[in-house]
């Protein structure tokens, strides 16, 4: 048997600089566990991403949940034919599956965050209504990727995430978003990880996004919240487009005649909001939160 190769001392301090680095993540990890502040969800998806939560035991996570300690968490493992040394990384669908569902009819699960989509006819304001939600810090609000190009004020990464036409291809192929949709000439979709990732962690999440993508996610996951935001008038509406010095003649004349179909769908949302004064919808749509 071959003797281990030796390591140089700057790699060995390496090697327990990182060491301890994972051994102090895990004892944050068990110490939010301990308080509450992470259920069994939760650490199942942090660990699909960091190797020092991945190589935690599962004996550790089970011992770490208030009124489970070590002997529940052995009679459980033992049922669900988990090893003692079993980590994390190493559980199967199966065995994922039964923890979850285990956890599910307990007190440990966080209680998941709602899920509002904002939607409503192009002008109405519902990028304007997002960006006050965000600031309040009241939701997580999730940014869309989109093929159109950016406006002069947008910036890539906080208002869109702006992709090729081959990107965005791509990304329904490997099914990464939780919808899309065709608007005006352009695609726009919601990454899916992001939002079931907040919405684990007891986050309310916010959609803003178009009615077809709307009635998506409604399919996808009938527990969201549709709202749909209407303009005090349709006089309104029409000056708000006109307006935007982004557009041509021709697209504008499109929008009218698309935002004349959109506000015909206001009868499919749960929520019907006008738009008369943002800071009034934003408090409705904290407060449909929290209901």
């Amino acid at each position: 048997m071959e003797s281990p190769p030796q390591l140089t001392p700057e790699q060995r301090q390496e090697a327990l600089l990182k060491a301890a680095a994972s051994r102090k993540r895990r004892a944050e990890v068990k110490n939010k566990i301990k308080n509450g502040e992470f259920s069994i969800d939760v650490i199942l998806e942090i660990a699909k991403t960091e190797d020092a939560v991945a190589k935690m035991r599962v004996k550790e996570l089970l011992e770490s949940l208030s009124g489970v300690g070590k002997i529940r968490a052995l009679s459980l493992m033992e049922r669900l034919n988990i090893s003692p040394t079993r980590r994390i990384q190493g559980l199967g669908r199966l065995q994922i599956k039964q923890l979850r569902e285990e956890f599910m009819k307990s007190d440990h699960a966080i209680k998941a965050g709602k899920l509002l989509v904002l939607s409503g006819p192009g002008g109405v304001g519902k990028s304007t209504v997002a960006k006050m939600l965000r600031e309040a810090g009241d939701f997580w609000v999730s940014i869309s990727a989109t093929t159109r190009r950016p406006r002069s004020n947008e910036v890539h990464g906080k208002d869109y995430f702006f992709v090729s036409d081959d990107e965005f291809t791509r990304m329904i192929k490997a099914d990464e978003f939780l919808e899309w949709a065709e608007f005006a000439g352009n695609r726009y979709g919601t990454p899916q990880e992001k939002v079931e990732q907040a919405l684990l962690l007891g986050r309310n999440v916010l959609l803003e996004i178009e009615i077809a993508g709307a009635k998506q996610v409604k399919s996808h996951l009938p527990q969201s919240l549709l709202v749909f935001l209407e303009p005090p008038t349709w006089e309104e509406l029409v000056a708000r487009l006109e307006g935007r010095g982004t557009d041509s003649p021709e697209r504008r004349a499109e929008r009218l005649q698309l935002a004349q179909e959109e506000l015909a769908a206001a009868s499919f949302f749960d929520v019907v909001l006008v738009n008369d004064q943002v800071e009034s919808v934003v408090g409705k749509l904290i407060e449909l939160a929290h209901n």
